[in-house]
């Protein structure tokens, strides 16, 4: 009677053994979620950083896409941030840019991929996107941005966009799309 009665205390002890370690399991999968998470989303806003766009680009780059279909990068740069933190702080700043995620985001579709890269940059990858079309939505968001003011201490600002444009190869890398839409936008910034 007492070796049954000691195999079911081993057998519970187990079995809340099996239970706990499950639990544990959770918790550690569930912070390694939050920690790539955090590694892959800029602190400011709810989009993609720098690491997490380069993840975005690469799945792009290296996947197959059907003959015909196209994709883009448009490479923007916010024109008139740095006057407003140096005229009204760092805070104000936040504030801008946070305002120009939103435009950008609301002014694409779902499936495009609107991510920060840093400072007052951001990326935009535009999934089945013909040149022509990523033009528009180049000129659109331009408009977008430019035409809604952003206020800050009762004071109207205006807020511009530098884009560049450029579509995606095959074969091409990472790098060389960020490079190639990066020169467009300096083309463009220094045209202005």
């Amino acid at each position: 009677m007492s070796e049954t009665l000691a195999d079911a205390a081993t057998s519970n002890d187990l079995i809340a053994e099996v239970a706990r370690l499950r639990a544990e399991i959770e918790r550690l999968e569930d912070r390694v979620r939050t920690l790539d998470q955090l590694a892959h989303e800029d602190p400011l806003m709810e989009l993609p950083n720098r690491r997490g766009f380069m993840r975005e680009l690469r799945l792009l780059v290296s996947s197959a896409r059907p003959p015909g279909e196209q994709a883009a990068l448009l490479f923007i740069d916010i024109d008139g941030l740095k006057r407003i933190n140096d005229t009204y702080g760092h805070k104000a700043g936040d504030d801008a840019l946070v305002h120009v995620a939103r435009l950008l985001t609301d002014g694409v579709r779902k499936s495009d991929c609107v991510a920060r890269l840093g400072g007052d940059e951001f990326g935009i990858l535009l999934r089945q996107s013909s040149e022509a079309i990523a033009g528009e939505t180049a000129a659109r968001l331009r408009s977008k941005v430019s035409e809604c003011e952003f206020i800050c201490d009762g004071n109207s600002l205006r807020l511009g966009l530098a884009v560049g444009l450029t579509m995606i190869a095959v074969g091409d890398t990472p790098e060389q799309v960020i490079s190639r839409a990066d020169r467009a936008m300096y083309e463009q910034k220094s045209a202005a």
